[in-house]
This record gives C-alpha cells, sequence and structure tokens, in this order.
C-alpha cells in the first residue's frame, strides 16, 4: 500500500470512528440530563466489565484475521483467509456464548467488589447487577460483528467497518436516549431501571451494525468469489495449523486491547474505595468516578479517535510491506505513521487541556464543573500517550514483535496498580491520571525502544518534526489562553452558553492559526498529502498575484 492509500485508509476510518465519537460524546449530555453523574458511574459499573468480556471473548482474533488474510492475500493465496473466515464464524459464536454465560453469572460478585457491603448512594448492588446483566446480552452477536470486519480490512477495504460503525451508533444512542427517557420521565420509573436498558443498546446498535455488514457482504461475494478462484497458490494449510498461527496473533492482540479497559478496571476497583478511605463523601466519590472514566474519558477519546484508526489501517499494510520484505516501504509507512499522530494528536491534547473548564461545562453543564474539568484538564494530554501506544503496539505486531507491545503493556499495568491507590490518597482523583500517565510512558518507552531496534527505524528525522510541531502547537496554545482569557472577562463560564460560547471561539481561532502554520511552511502537505500542498499553492499565487 501507498502512503497515499494509507493516508486514504487512515482517514476513512478515522471519520467513521471521530463520527461515532462525537455522537457517543453528544448524547452523554441529554443521557447525562436524565440519569445524572451517578447515573453515568452506574452506566460504567456494566460497561467496563462488558468490554473486558468482550475482548476476552474476540481473543483478539477480528484484527489477527485482518493480519492473516492480508498476509495471505499478499501470497496470492486467497482460499486460505475464507477458510479461516468461514471457521472462525463457528468459534467466534461459541467464544460469544461463553462470555455471556460468565459475565452474566458474575455480575453479583463484581457488584459486591465494586459497591462493597453497603450500597452508595443512588447506586444499589441489586442495580449494579441489573445493568452488567443486560449489557451481557450484546457478547452474543458483538464477536462475530467483529470478525467480519477484520476480514474486510485484511482486503484493505475500510468502508464497512467505517459505515457499520457509524450506524451501530447511531441506533444505540436513540435507543438509549428514547427508553431512559421514557422510563424516568414518562414512567416515572428509576434511574437504575434505566441505565441498565440503556446498556442493552450495545446489543441493539450491533443488530444494525450486522447489518450494514451484511449488506456490503452480499454486494461483495462475487467479488470474493473471483479472488478465491484467481488463486495462484493454495498453501493447504490444515485448521491446526491455521489456528496456531491465528492464536500467536490473536493472544498479543486481545491484550493490547484491553489496554484502555484494564486500566479502568484498576480504577473502577480501586477509585472509590480510595478515596472513601482518605475521608471524601461517598456521593462525590461516584460524581468524580462518573466525570472521570465517562465525561472526560469520551472527551479525550475523540483525538484517540484517529490512532484508533490508524492502528487497524497500519496492521495489514505493515504485515504486507513486511512479508514482501520492502524495507523502504516499510520505514515511510512507520514515519507517516507517526507524523500523522503527533501533527493532529499533540495541538488536540494540548488544546483540549487549555479548554478544559469551558469545555466540561459547555458540553457537561456547569454543576459539577470544578470537578469535572479538573480532571480533564489533567487528564486530555494522557490522549497523546493513548494515541502513541497504539500506533506502535500496531506497528510490533506488523513486523511480527508483538510480544514486545505486549511485555511493554505488562510493565505500565504494573505501574498503574502498583502506584494507583498511593497516588490516590496523596492527590486525590488526579492521583489516577498520574498513575495512568506513568503506566502508558513505560509502555510507549518500551514500544518506542523495539521498533528502533527491531524495525531498523532511525529516529532522528522524527525527532526534528517532533520539534517542529511542538513550536507551532505552543503558539496555537499560546493563542487559545489568550482568547479564553479575553473571552472570559465579557462572558463568564457561569452558565453552558458563555462556556459554549468561549470554547467553539476558542477552538476556531487556535484551528486556524494551526492550520495556517502548517500550510504556510508546508508541514500540513508533506504529513497530510496533496490536497494541502494545493492550498500552499494557491496561497502563493495570492501573494504573487
Amino acid at each position: 500500500m501507498t502512503d497515499s492509500k494509507l493516508v486514504r485508509g487512515t482517514m476513512i476510518l478515522t471519520a467513521s470512528i471521530f463520527i461515532s465519537k462525537i455522537l457517543g460524546l453528544i448524547y452523554i449530555f441529554p443521557f447525562t440530563a436524565i440519569v445524572g453523574e451517578k447515573g453515568l458511574a452506574l452506566y460504567s459499573y456494566g460497561y467496563i466489565p462488558y468490554t473486558v468480556l468482550l475482548s476476552v471473548a474476540t481473543l483478539g482474533i477480528p484484527l489477527a484475521v485482518s493480519k492473516f488474510v492480508s498476509k495471505y492475500n499478499a501470497l496470492g493465496d486467497y482460499e486460505t483467509g475464507r477458510r479461516l473466515f468461514k471457521s472462525g464464524l463457528i468459534v467466534m459464536s461459541v467464544t460469544g456464548i461463553v462470555a455471556f454465560l460468565i459475565l452474566f453469572s458474575l455480575a453479583g460478585p463484581i457488584a459486591n467488589i465494586v459497591v462493597g457491603d453497603k450500597d452508595l448512594k443512588g447506586n444499589s448492588i441489586t442495580d449494579v447487577i441489573l445493568t452488567i446483566r443486560m449489557v451481557s446480552v450484546a457478547l452474543l452477536i458483538v464477536p462475530i460483528m467483529s470478525l467480519i470486519r477484520g476480514y474486510f480490512q485484511g482486503y484493505q477495504s475500510m468502508g464497512p467497518t467505517a459505515v457499520s460503525q457509524v450506524i451501530e451508533q447511531i441506533v444505540r444512542i436513540i435507543f438509549i436516549l428514547s427508553l431512559t427517557f421514557v422510563i424516568v420521565t414518562l414512567m416515572n420509573g428509576s434511574i437504575g431501571v434505566a441505565v441498565a436498558f440503556a446498556t442493552f443498546g450495545a446489543f441493539v446498535g450491533a443488530l444494525g451494525g450486522m447489518t450494514v455488514l451484511l449488506i456490503y457482504w452480499f454486494k461483495r461475494k462475487k467479488y470474493f468469489h473471483k479472488q478465491y478462484q484467481e488463486s495462484k497458490v493454495n498453501h493447504n494449510l490444515p485448521l491446526s495449523s491455521m489456528y496456531r498461527e491465528l492464536v500467536s496473533y490473536a493472544l498479543p492482540l486481545s491484550f493490547i486491547g484491553l489496554a484502555i479497559p484494564l486500566y479502568q478496571t484498576i480504577d473502577m476497583l480501586t477509585f472509590n474505595k480510595a478515596l472513601i478511605g482518605i475521608g471524601v463523601d461517598e456521593d462525590a466519590a461516584q460524581v468524580a468516578f462518573g466525570a472521570f472514566v465517562q465525561a472526560s474519558h469520551k472527551l479525550i477519546l475523540i483525538p484517540v479517535s484517529i490512532a484508533t484508526a490508524m492502528s487497524l489501517t497500519l496492521l495489514p499494510t505493515i504485515t504486507k510491506s513486511f512479508i514482501n520484505k520492502d524495507h523502504a516501504m516499510l520505514q515511510r509507512q512507520v514515519t507517516q505513521t507517526y507524523q500523522i499522530i503527533l501533527y493532529l494528536t499533540l495541538p488536540a491534547a494540548v488544546g483540549l487541556s487549555i479548554l478544559a473548564y469551558p469545555a466540561y461545562g459547555g458540553l457537561f453543564g456547569v454543576g459539577n464543573i470544578e470537578i469535572g474539568a479538573a480532571i480533564l484538564q489533567y487528564y486530555a494530554p494522557i490522549a497523546i500517550f493513548f494515541s502513541l501506544f497504539a500506533v506502535t503496539s500496531a506497528i510490533l505486531q506488523g513486523i511480527n514483535r508483538q510480544r514486545i507491545a505486549v511485555i511493554g503493556l505488562v510493565a505500565g499495568l504494573l505501574v498503574k496498580l502498583s502506584l494507583n491507590v498511593i497516588l490516590l490518597s496523596q492527590f486525590e482523583t488526579r492521583g489516577a491520571i498520574y498513575a495512568t500517565g506513568l503506566g502508558y510512558l513505560t509502555s510507549l518507552g518500551v514500544n518506542i525502544w523495539a521498533i528502533g531496534k527491531y524495525g531498523n527505524y532511525n529516529y532522528r528525522f522524527m525527532l526534528k518534526r517532533f520539534f517542529l510541531i511542538s513550536i507551532f502547537t505552543g503558539i496555537m496554545a499560546a493563542v487559545v489562553i489568550f482568547m479564553r482569557e479575553l473571552l472570559t472577562l465579557a462572558l463568564p463560564i457561569e452558565n453552558r452558553l458563555n462556556a459554549l460560547v468561549v470554547l467553539l471561539t476558542s477552538v476556531v481561532v487556535g484551528g486556524i492559526v494551526y492550520l495556517y502554520l502548517g500550510v504556510r511552511t508546508n508541514l500540513a502537505g508533506q504529513i497530510l498529502g496533496a490536497r494541502f500542498k494545493i492550498l500552499k499553492k494557491k496561497q502563493k499565487s495570492k501573494e504573487l498575484s
């Protein structure tokens, strides 16, 4: 895959994930208005263990299938990938059922660990059990859907994944908002029941995403059949050999995919108890937890969506270059990856940190702005670590060094686990953020070192680029701080409208400054492609005329 195709594939998936994240952020506003911050915390109590079990159920197989299919397609063997896909559907069905039964059965013990021996204010043990059991139903279908997406990605076809993700999110959000509104507002039902039905939206949304994938499948069935017939070779691998190879890819992928859920699980099991242990009120602890793992986390995942999309695109493309021993292309792809991530994520994370108060106040209301905005201010820069970890892990998987990515993740998790309670006790909510940052920084150090060593990658050029991007980000940050302070003199952040005006104006001005610097120096054109080079040419022609 050429550099332009890598960028195109990334942009397609970035657009879909970005839309999904924006939708996921927008629905939180009315959802929070209906169920409150404690309802958000209850939602997290169900979703975090579900995410962990989903990763266990899929075992990283969907993304491993992407790598496997890409590898054998590059060798001219389309039949082997098809055989694996057909048997994989059965495997994913079975693991989905097993994961559903496990999560459904463990709902009680998990609820007791999270809530404790006594009910916390607003969220009872019964509420947590019901929420976990309702979301567990999605495990029956999501693993199968993920496998189909992985198969399409193996053919470097990102459209089906992109469209199905957006439709899945839209269906899920419509279901969540309509049902919670009916239960709480019209039927005067409990928050616990409303949140439980909201988590069931994961299953309903998955049905929508699966429908889209099946439409794509039947449209492209003839194309796939033609590819199978034109296979140049057939390795005739027995299923046992295929699955041994697949599992060697899948287990590391599964574990790496669990990174954020595992970090959140550590927080879920320690956050409330650590804060209560130093005298924080139980109710305040839950509000802080909801602001941390739901509200602020959803915001910082917007810049991270670029890395998520790029890691999905990278795995089959890096694998193809590695299998074909195209070292020059591999180096260009790694460089392009680092440049795109830093160029887009660094200013977004810095800007979000600077605008934490207007962002949280404008999007979630000013009721708990002191808690939520303070969390977001410190949490936003961690988005850079999330992004770099995602893409560096994908690069290591593409060059068959996935074990090192796993070692890096384990090292980071050990740092998080050992420091979380200590730092929470010292710095309260910020302690969990510090522990997460130190954990990811540890993992990144391992990954970056391994890419340099085993990928023979020279970081000298990227250090220069990082320095230049940092200068542009610094200039943008100064302008955004000036705009924020100027606007808040006239519009104090005392209500949502004022906060939104400050936020949007500062974002637009900061974005224009950053884009201007990128186009003026041609950095945007060198990183993001020909369209930005055209902008540079147009700018020059205007200056000459």
